[in-house]
């Protein structure tokens, strides 16, 4: 299903997972925030925290604090490795990412009922060619997306547990962000909130890698 931001590659898949899809899928990421705990990230310079906590799974993981933004392979607090990203989330990307190599980062964001997220793009890769895919899992959000400048018109949908959205193309750096959760329209997590699982290629593939199993 295509969304009109007037940039082409936005692509959203309403209902991607049904309600047992969705079940595995939380019960992947409860078994991954067990070894690598949400944080709270900060942000550069002002040391300000986010709205939302976080944490990752697969080699790297994408971090903020006072340092600034960046991607790296250990949690900041228990400086472990990140855990692999599940199987069921590699399924999806190859299903809706349409590119050859596999995902190196996948972002586990938490909002609570009155977290939000501004405007922002996603720039910390150094391979814009590969899209971004994201999950949502729990209470709707309001997402927000607009075009390569932030002053530039936007439009938001409603994303409810299970929906999918994929950035590529020309969309792939549109600046987007969650305007507002919605409390209580779902019973996927007990203690409410919202999931979103976004999976990234981070590095550019070596020019004589092969196969889909490149990292």
């Amino acid at each position: 299903m295509s969304f009109s931001s007037g940039l082409g590659g936005l692509r959203l898949s309403p209902g991607y997972l049904d309600r047992d899809g969705q079940a595995g899928l939380l019960a992947a990421v409860r078994g991954i925030l067990a070894d690598a705990p949400l944080f709270v990230p900060r942000m550069p310079k002002s040391g300000r925290a986010f709205a939302v906590r976080m944490s990752n799974c697969g080699p790297l993981g994408w971090v903020s604090d006072e340092s600034g933004y960046r991607y790296q392979p250990m949690h900041p607090d228990t400086g472990r490795p990140w855990p692999p990203i599940p199987a069921a989330l590699l399924t999806t990307w190859h299903e809706l990412a349409r590119y050859p190599d596999p995902p190196q980062a996948c972002l586990i964001n938490f909002y609570g009922p009155g977290a939000k997220m501004g405007l922002h793009q996603d720039r910390d890769e150094a391979d814009f060619d590969a899209p971004v895919v994201s999950v949502s899992l729990g209470d709707s959000c309001l997402f927000r997306v607009g075009r390569l400048k932030r002053n530039e018109p936007t439009r938001s949908i409603r994303l409810g547990s299970g929906d999918a959205v994929v950035l590529g193309g020309a969309a792939r750096l549109a600046f987007h962000g969650v305007d507002r959760i919605y409390p209580g329209t779902s019973r996927l997590l007990p203690e409410g909130g919202r999931i979103n699982l976004t999976l990234r290629r981070v590095t550019r593939s070596a020019p004589n890698s092969s196969g889909p199993g490149r990292q």
